[in-house]
């Protein structure tokens, strides 16, 4: 259950404290206080900026049924902090409107404000502010399914935060961290985070943290077989959420419960549960719960045999999971650009219009004053001029188009294959497109997480240079096609976007020339820089490759395919390059391979493997 439930101190003047009839306490994120606030709001009686800052941020955190009313105060605030030269109230303004887009399932803008939020927090040397952002930050990675980078930004905030004074941020931290773990059924781990947050949330008497805490600790139990334990816990968080007008814990929860009662073969009171979580999802635009609500309803229909309702309701998750990872976007962004590039040429037309108008204006006026011979010579010269004057306007616009548009192909084929950019510019949008036999290949550095942990930034970034600019070169080299980094892993393909017939040989080429790449790295290591031992992994079969973004294009593969290729790398050994059966059929004829025989692999069972030892003579 992802959410971040940081408070801060309401510390206002006397005169704002008298009208909302409350002491200088912290209080939780409640729609009661954000609608009392509003009233003051609404009343523009301020007596200060600095109050209006504390006013802002309050109607920010606390309005939770108004997601675009939320956003709408965080913008302000951002405004009114840089006006005033407040860092810490920028940094709150960031991680507020961060925050709204996390809740709205909008994860790649949430992660933008974060972001900022940490930049702000670091330049004040806000130690508690800067766990804190590191937390959300760590909360959107684990949205998105990036186990290593939620992991890592949750240990940065709880060692940061454990240093500071701020119990709530604190126990928050460890609440979502606990989250995270229980995610990936690390159980134990997961339930101690929790308890040591409830005991916290307990201590400072906060009511809504440690409804969460009773929440999580029930699905820690649902998930150990314990269902008595799970719905007591679960049940106590729900009633003290609805008190609070928590809606979006709430959506989450309720989906948990109807999870218990599918076991206990009560699918009448399940599908209860989870009509009440979409319904509450829907009423409050909360996408990420309504794709988890419509996805648990399918599977409950179809467990009763209802193929029909089923079917609809998995139609539907899909359309709302699709809307939260943006794989629209890339038309979307298509069309705005088309509707400003229209509006724009819309105002040189009404300009150009207007200046007509003008001219025949004052050759009507002279007509009236001087004699038709000098009326007709100046109309020549006027005319004459102008033309000189479009002719030379029309040169430099399309010298200055020309250099821009070369600069967009150029910057555009950086980012996409020649294929797709084209594809891109004549029609607005890219179609995804099935290749039948493509090879995919991983690499990860053994040990890299434990070593940056130890290294400044400055020197990670030069480290992971070093070794993905060589790698790059020798994608040139061998005429295949980088698709992504991922932290400090690497992956590219073969066969794509033209299909050829010896994509497997060229990616086996490539991959041992990164191997030996690596090895004498680590070996003639003469100026004692960080060098890593790496594990290689390869796979070949159908893969869906397409483009997705919204600001950034990004070309991609998926596929059952590509799933293998990560988990051979992830079965291979550090120095090695570990390649899968189907890999072998294609290219036993040309490189020795060692067979290892079947190797459990996570989700897939048992799978046969091979080391590739070298090329044949």
């Amino acid at each position: 259950m992802k959410r971040s439930v940081l408070i801060y101190y309401f510390k206002v003047a006397i005169v704002i404290v008298g009208l909302l009839g409350i002491c200088n306490t912290a209080f939780s994120q409640e729609q009661k206080v954000a609608d009392s606030l509003a009233k003051i709001y609404n009343s523009g009686k301020f007596l200060s900026n600095s109050e209006k800052l504390e006013l802002l941020r309050n109607l920010s955190f606390n309005e939770v049924t108004d997601l675009k009313l939320g956003l709408r105060y965080a913008e302000e605030l951002i405004i009114l902090a840089k006006k005033e030269n407040n860092n810490e109230y920028l940094y709150r303004g960031y991680y507020q409107k961060g925050n709204k887009h996390r809740i709205a399932g909008d994860l790649n803008l949430a992660l933008a404000a974060f972001f900022k939020s940490v930049a702000v927090a670091e330049k004040g040397s806000y130690k508690p502010g800067l766990g804190t952002a590191l937390m959300a930050i760590a909360d959107v990675y684990s949205v998105m399914g990036n186990t290593k980078n939620a992991e890592l930004y949750y240990t940065k905030a709880i060692q940061i935060l454990r240093k500071s004074d701020n119990a709530i941020a604190l126990a928050s931290a460890l609440l979502n961290a606990g989250d995270q773990y229980l995610k990936n059924k690390k159980l134990n781990t997961a339930l101690a985070y929790f308890e040591e947050s409830k005991a916290i949330f307990k201590k400072i008497d906060y009511a809504t943290g440690y409804a969460y805490c009773l929440g999580n600790i029930g699905m820690v139990y649902a998930e150990q077989g314990k269902d008595d334990l799970a719905m007591d816990n679960i049940g106590k968080c729900v009633q003290m959420l609805e008190k609070q007008e928590d809606y979006y814990g709430i959506s989450d929860y309720l989906t948990y419960m109807a999870d218990i009662y599918q076991k206990h073969n009560d699918p009448k009171t399940a599908l209860s549960y989870a009509k009440r979580s979409l319904e509450l999802a829907k009423k409050y635009k909360l996408k990420e719960q309504v794709s988890k609500s419509d996805l648990k309803l399918s599977e409950l229909y179809q467990k009763e045999g209802k193929v029909k309702e089923a079917f609809q309701y998995f139609k539907d998750h899909i359309a709302y999971r699709d809307s939260v990872t943006n794989l629209k976007s890339v038309q979307q962004m298509a069309d705005l650009r088309t509707n400003y590039e229209v509006s724009q040429k819309q105002v040189q037309v009404n300009l150009l219009k207007k200046d007509k108008e003008i001219q025949q204006l004052r050759v009507k006026r002279q007509r009236n004053l001087i004699y038709a011979t000098a009326t007709t010579l100046l109309l020549i010269i006027i005319v004459a001029v102008g033309l000189y004057r479009r002719n030379k306007f029309i040169q430099r616009t399309k010298a200055i188009i020309e250099e821009e548009k070369n600069r967009s192909d150029t910057l555009l084929l950086n980012i996409l294959p020649e294929e797709t950019a084209q594809e891109l510019k004549q029609s607005g949008m890219v179609k995804a497109k099935k290749f039948e036999s493509v090879t995919v290949l991983f690499t990860d550095f053994k040990g890299f997480t434990q070593y940056a942990e130890n290294l400044s930034p400055e020197q990670l970034v030069e480290s992971v240079d070093y070794y993905f600019s060589k790698f790059d070169s020798i994608m040139e080299t061998y005429g295949l096609e980088k698709i992504k980094t991922i932290g400090d892993a690497y992956m590219c393909a073969g066969g794509l976007p033209f299909a050829t017939e010896d994509h497997a040989h060229k990616v086996m080429q490539a991959a041992m020339e990164i191997a030996a790449f690596v090895e004498e790295s680590l070996q003639n290591n003469s100026t004692q820089q960080t060098r890593f031992e790496i594990r290689i992994g390869i796979n070949t079969g159908p893969v869906v490759a397409g483009v997705v973004g919204i600001k950034k294009f990004a070309y991609d593969i998926w596929g059952d395919t590509v799933n293998i290729a990560s988990r051979m790398e992830s079965c291979s050994e550090p120095g090695k390059i570990n390649i899968s059966e189907n890999t072998f059929a294609l290219v036993k004829d040309r490189f020795n391979c060692e067979y290892r025989g079947e190797i459990e692999v996570k989700n897939r069972g048992m799978m046969k493997m091979y080391f590739v030892t070298g090329a044949k003579p």
